[in-house]
């Protein structure tokens, strides 16, 4: 059919819903902004606000009221999961057709853009997106070679400024001719001329970096943006191809674009082009700027670390001329409650387009409010509470997520949940193509499509071990540099090697032909991605070498390698053009967000994680901890008006996860490198009505000691104690939810007597009283600092943090004993310490093998708790383990003494 007054056809396959289909759920603001005419539009969608059903109405609107055809449009959402979800509802609302539709990331409509057309600019269809991994690698690569110290000017480090230059579209070579106008990319032996020049270390390191990975033909994440705008701007005839091809452009979550993807909608839209469109056209029609529409809240851009951009959104009625801005905002998730508290914060920030979230759900429940004394008290009070929520109101653990700051946080409240036996699951970990067997399979894969690539091609020369060591791979190295060669094909010509010894050359040669009979075998199957993957691994014995192992550990990471077989299996289902380069495309593009479970699948586990990551979820029950000036804000938001905006905004972004009820917490201590700091409550708190909150403790111990509160009997301290040791608003004991902890009562069941962990958790106390002649001693010592005392006027009682109490009714703040675990406080004393013996003379063998362990695992040390592997070092009997216990810092272990236990 055609669509009266359009020069589209509209496409046959597309179901024509009348508009009262469309719209006639929506809410007026809704229905406006999927009815808009008009070349560029701006949806503000608050929080909850329902963007995605607007969006997707939006381009079912286009396709039937406008007469568009499906390949017409382009939609970008910032996750693979958000496009699965988007392209899922325009399959209910449009039918099959939307899964023909560019539906996508950024990045991954970037990497169809470049396999077309990348060879205009030197791309081979082939190239390799290199992963943070890869990119580390080529870094340390190049500081080896350019003698630079990689302590001092860490990878990590030099690749975030790389990204920050591309993300801004700055090239090396202008950064060369300001720094470094005498370097020349390809150099060898190259020494930075000023020392503590970090200006001209960056180009140098970034021209080379550059050189590299064309020479790998390989890009990383960044290019794959940077590389599609240069493609549109130095080639005018591609540019018009994809003008012409997407007449309608939507973008969701706009207010997280940097630089660069602004300039990449611009070139794709063609709004500099000078085409001016067709003045009897009822839609974008065939020429002219393509219609732009852009969903997005200023209220949530937290992501300027990465980047984002937030004069982008701030901006859009500046940049594209005749541009409509609608707001949303009413909300579907949250209670009233919880959407006064956002609209309350974020009403500090300055300079922001005006917007007030609102529900027809009704109030609901008060926010909740804990003053913890200790970051471990403070989990310790989170994690039964969740239990009481569990098990009393029937909430489900996949319902709740707890979350954080910053990472740092995380072990404390690990450990918490552990105690308390509450399942939990962390969002953030190693990820599964980042563990070592996979990423070494997806290397050969990556080598077997792309010889060029030198990075996955030197990893896997000697994995599994076959007798080519760093000498080997040094040898081919240089004679690749000094001929031009790739390194594989100085493999390929390893026997030409002045000076290769029978005893390399054998393993490289039959490396050789392992590789040459893989590419072989990869271009017969290139449509069956999950047949290449079965023979890789069992021809290259990567799979022979861990199911021989009698290492458990190993049988895990055989089981790993099956499920990646699965998935390429999966992947040859749901595509029907499937090849190997496409299936490579899918492991490279998975984001943080794409391993969180789906929200209708309950996994049983609370969800653990950071508030950048929870960007996007929602949850009926949320834990907002660390509410404290320099942990949320951080510290760096002190002196920066912009950073404070930016952590305003990240706190609005937290409170509207939460559905139903919302809980935040602070701690009055908190270790921080190694020392342990009074924490002042954040000025997040002060600007939330006071109304709305309930606080079960607005005040830590240690404060009230600090304001002289409370001076009486002895008595009246203990009965001030809540069940975490901590003091208690009611000086009559509190109730959480009904149920009563730590009552004073004959037979009743009690906290009191025994730390957690115990045997007694839990059990019947017939003391008399839960608190008061023992004291709790949880979490991690408070050191290096001691509270001034405070006496009461009968028992005397003297209250410290930090150091042991020597009165038996003391009780104690933030103390831990890891050795002790009765609750009982005593008096330390120092024994005599025995004349030191080398650590290499003792005895002592727990029979824990060094290369069980790897960067990134969770162990649990008998006195120092929960912490993350950072190093190892393999020396033998000596083997040296580097461990962070967070508050008690970073140790390094001799692993045959140590008492740890791998989790």
């Amino acid at each position: 059919m055609v669509t009266k007054g359009s020069d589209v056809q509209q496409d046959p396959d597309v179901i024509a819903r009348p508009p009262e289909a469309l719209i006639g759920d929506l809410n007026p603001q809704q229905a406006e902004a999927v009815q808009y005419h008009g070349p560029a539009l701006l949806i503000g969608a608050g929080a909850g606000s329902g963007k995605t059903r607007v969006l997707t109405r939006r381009i079912a609107w286009i396709l039937t009221q406008f007469g568009a055809w499906p390949s017409q449009i382009l939609a970008i959402t910032f996750t693979n999961k958000a496009a699965a979800e988007m392209r899922e509802r325009l399959s209910s609302l449009i039918g099959p057709v939307a899964e023909r539709m560019w539906v996508s990331t950024f990045h991954s409509a970037c990497v169809r853009i470049l396999r077309r057309d990348g060879d205009r600019i030197g791309l081979k269809s082939g190239f390799t997106i290199y992963d943070t991994a890869d990119c580390e690698r080529l870094v340390k690569l190049i500081a080896s070679d350019f003698n630079f110290d990689v302590k001092r000017y860490t990878p990590r480090q030099i690749l975030a400024r790389i990204s920050d230059y591309k993300n801004n579209l700055t090239g090396a070579k202008e950064l060369l001719a300001q720094y470094a106008p005498d370097f020349r990319p390809g150099t060898r032996g190259y020494h930075i001329g000023r020392i503590g020049n970090v200006e001209e270390l960056y180009a140098v390191v970034y021209a080379e970096y550059e050189h590299r990975l064309a020479l790998a033909n390989a890009v990383d994440f960044d290019d794959l943006i940077v590389r599609t705008v240069e493609l549109l701007r130095t080639q005018p005839d591609v540019a018009a191809y994809y003008h012409h091809k997407f007449r309608y452009i939507l973008v969701d979550e706009y207010q997280d674009t940097n630089h660069a993807q602004y300039v990449l909608i611009r070139e794709l839209a063609g709004v500099d082009a000078g085409e001016h469109p067709s003045p009897d056209a009822r839609g974008a029609g065939r020429v002219g700027p393509a219609w732009i529409t852009v969903v997005g809240d200023s209220d949530q851009s937290i992501y300027a670390f990465r980047g984002a951009d937030i004069s982008n959104i701030q901006d859009f009625e500046k940049d594209f001329p005749n541009a409509r801005t609608i707001m949303l905002e009413q909300n579907y998730r949250s209670t009233q409650t919880i959407l006064d508290a956002a609209n309350a914060v974020i009403a500090h920030n300055e300079g922001r387009k005006p917007k007030k979230l609102w529900t027809s759900a009704g109030k609901g429940v008060p926010i909740t409010g804990y003053a913890a004394d200790t970051a471990q008290l403070e989990a310790h009070w989170i994690a039964h509470e969740i239990k009481r929520l569990h098990e009393e109101e029937g909430v489900r653990y996949s319902d709740i997520a707890v979350m954080y700051r910053a990472n740092a946080q995380s072990r404390s409240l690990e450990e918490g949940l552990i105690q308390a036996h509450v399942p939990y699951q962390l969002i953030g970990g190693t990820k599964f193509y980042e563990r070592r067997e996979v990423k070494d399979a997806l290397a050969y894969l990556q080598a077997i499509v792309n010889p060029a690539d030198a990075i996955n091609m030197r990893r896997i020369l000697n994995v599994p071990k076959r007798g080519l060591g760093a000498r080997a791979e040094s040898i081919v190295t240089m004679y690749a540099d000094e001929h031009g060669l790739t390194f594989w094909e100085g493999v390929e010509q390893a026997d030409r090697i002045e000076g290769m010894t029978t005893r390399t050359l054998n393993p490289l040669k039959r490396f050789a032909d392992l590789m040459t009979g893989l590419r072989a075998f990869a271009a017969e199957h290139d449509g069956q991605p999950s047949q290449v993957v079965a023979r890789v691994l069992r021809e290259s014995g990567l799979l022979d070498e861990l199911s021989k192992s009698t290492d458990p550990q190993d049988q895990s990471r055989v089981e790993n390698l099956s499920q990646l077989q699965s998935v390429a299996a999966e992947y040859e289902q749901n595509t029907p053009d499937a090849t190997l380069v496409g299936f490579l495309e899918t492991t490279a593009l998975v984001a943080d967000f794409d391993q969180l479970p789906d929200e209708s699948e309950d996994s049983g586990k609370v969800t653990l994680m950071t508030l950048h990551t929870a960007k996007g979820l929602e949850y009926p029950v949320v834990f907002l901890t660390g509410m404290e000036q320099g942990t949320f804000p951080h510290s760096r938001a002190m002196e920066d008006a912009s950073e404070l905006s930016e952590e305003r905004r990240l706190a609005y972004v937290g409170i509207t996860r939460a559905k139903r009820h919302l809980y935040i917490t602070r701690a009055a201590v908190r270790a921080q490198w190694g020392r342990s700091s009074e924490m002042m409550p954040s000025q997040f708190l002060d600007e939330i009505p006071e109304g709305l909150i309930d606080w079960k403790r607005k005040e830590a111990g240690v404060e009230r000691m600090r304001a002289g509160w409370g001076r009486g009997s002895d008595d009246d301290w203990n009965a001030t104690l809540d069940e975490f040791g901590d003091w208690d608003d009611d000086s009559m004991g509190t109730t959480y939810g009904g149920s009563s902890y730590g009552s004073s009562s004959h037979g009743s069941s009690s906290y009191g007597s025994a730390s957690y962990g115990s045997s007694s958790y839990g059990s019947s106390s017939r003391s008399g009283s839960s608190y008061g002649s023992q004291a709790p001693r949880f979490g991690s010592a408070a050191r290096e600092r001691t509270s001034s005392s405070s006496s009461s006027g009968n028992g005397g009682a003297h209250f410290t943090y930090g150091t042991s109490a020597s009165p038996s009714r003391s009780p104690r703040f933030g103390s831990s004993s890891a050795s002790s675990r009765s609750g009982k406080v005593t008096t330390r004393k120092a024994a005599p310490k025995p004349h030191a013996k080398p650590a290499s003379s003792l005895d002592r063998d727990n029979r824990l093998d060094i290369n069980d362990f790897h960067v990134g695992d969770k162990v649990s040390h008998d006195s120092f708790g929960l912490g993350t592997v950072l190093e190892t070092q393999d020396k033998g009997r000596n083997s040296i383990i580097t461990v962070d216990f967070g508050s008690d810092g970073v140790k390094r272990l001799m692993l045959r003494v140590a008492p740890i236990e791998k989790l």
